[in-house]
């Protein structure tokens, strides 16, 4: 970024407009990879998890392969949704309403008595043009990304310049060890984002739960991938405060993971549910040679609980400020330590350019 240019941030409306989010799941949230799971959250043959993206039920499934498959969550002959939570399925996947099935790779198996009292294939039906719809995929380590539309790049092109960020860690080795599970934040998933990957706020906000000082911190930018870091030549990683050299990075739209060494992840879910909510869950892991002991494992649950907390606090309040008319032009933006949070909402905009709404989204004083 131009340090002698001072940028605003988006305008209100692309934090608290319902059109502005319709908008978003018709662009960002499917014609982008989207983080949508763990794979380690199915660990069994028959395991199903519902999610939901840009507003559209899907669902994942472990095969007898042992493949993870996702689908469009409804049946191909009412439509109703299939599955309402995670459980096991066994070999069979049920429709609640009119009892069709579907194996694990979504074939249909059975439409009961569909042509009339058991004639279960009427003339002219058959049963391979009603299998489930299948949803592009990605499993890319212990992370589940899916496309909704197929107009993203190949995985691999997509991620490179984060998968170039993380080409130091082995990544094939990695173990989750703990799960926080925030649930709920009253704030829009942009700002989840935003705050993550910029590290103006950290002496400030995380004063009491880090030892790291702003001068020690750096930016990142490149390409889809955006972020920040910190290099410190003293590290203490068995305090109670954060004082180890980190990387914290993020894939648009929702991918973000940190890096704390000596090696430890951890990877955040962040789920819009609507313009000002968003769940979020993280999974801390560890690398081969860098196990940890269940007292050690329970003292980094404390000290990232506290850490989200602060900073969900903050991205409520920073949610509550976009309805002040003083908002509406988007408040202004660090042109050495948030030229992150720009990179993000210029990608924001690009992704949505073919909507009238965000014409003016974005701009400088």
């Amino acid at each position: 970024m131009n340090e002698s240019i001072i940028y605003s941030g988006l305008t209100s409306s692309a934090y608290i407009d319902d059109k502005f989010w319709s908008e978003e799941s018709k662009t960002i949230f499917s014609d982008n990879w989207v983080f949508v799971a763990y794979k380690h959250e199915l660990n069994n043959i028959g395991d199903v998890l519902p999610i939901k993206v840009a507003e559209q039920p899907i669902f994942l499934v472990k095969n007898a392969k042992e493949e993870i498959n996702a689908f469009h969550n409804v049946c191909s002959h009412r439509c109703v949704t299939l599955i309402e939570k995670a459980k096991n399925t066994k070999k069979i996947i049920n429709c609640p309403y009119h009892a069709w099935a579907y194996d694990l790779d979504g074939n249909l198996l059975a439409s009961p008595h569909f042509g009339g009292t058991n004639n279960h294939k009427p003339k002219n039906f058959n049963s391979l043009d009603y299998g489930l719809k299948s949803v592009r995929i990605k499993v890319w380590h212990d992370w589940i990304f899916i496309n909704l539309n197929n107009n993203a790049l190949v995985f691999e092109k997509y991620a490179a310049s984060l998968i170039k960020h993380l080409q130091d860690i082995d990544l094939e080795n990695i173990k989750p060890v703990a799960t926080l599970n925030f649930g709920e934040i009253k704030t829009n998933w942009k700002f989840l984002i935003e705050n993550f990957i910029e590290p103006y706020h950290v002496q400030f906000v995380h004063k009491k739960t880090t030892s790291q000082p702003l001068s020690d911190h750096y930016t990142i930018v490149d390409g889809l991938c955006y972020g920040s870091g910190v290099d410190l030549e003293e590290e203490d990683s068995s305090s109670d405060n954060l004082a180890v050299t980190s990387k914290y990075l993020s894939l648009f739209p929702n991918f973000i993971i940190g890096t704390y060494f000596p090696g430890q992840l951890g990877v955040y879910l962040n789920s819009p549910i609507r313009p000002d909510r968003t769940n979020q869950k993280r999974i801390i892991y560890t690398t081969k040679n860098n196990e940890l002991t269940k007292s050690q494992i329970e003292k980094q649950k404390n000290l990232w609980w506290a850490v989200h907390k602060e900073d969900h606090e903050i991205c409520e309040r920073l949610q509550e400020g976009r309805s002040s008319p003083i908002a509406i032009k988007g408040g202004l933006l660090s042109p050495h330590w948030e030229d992150s949070v720009r990179a993000f909402q210029e990608i924001v905009i690009k992704s949505m350019n073919n909507s009238k709404l965000v014409e003016k989204e974005i701009n400088y004083v």
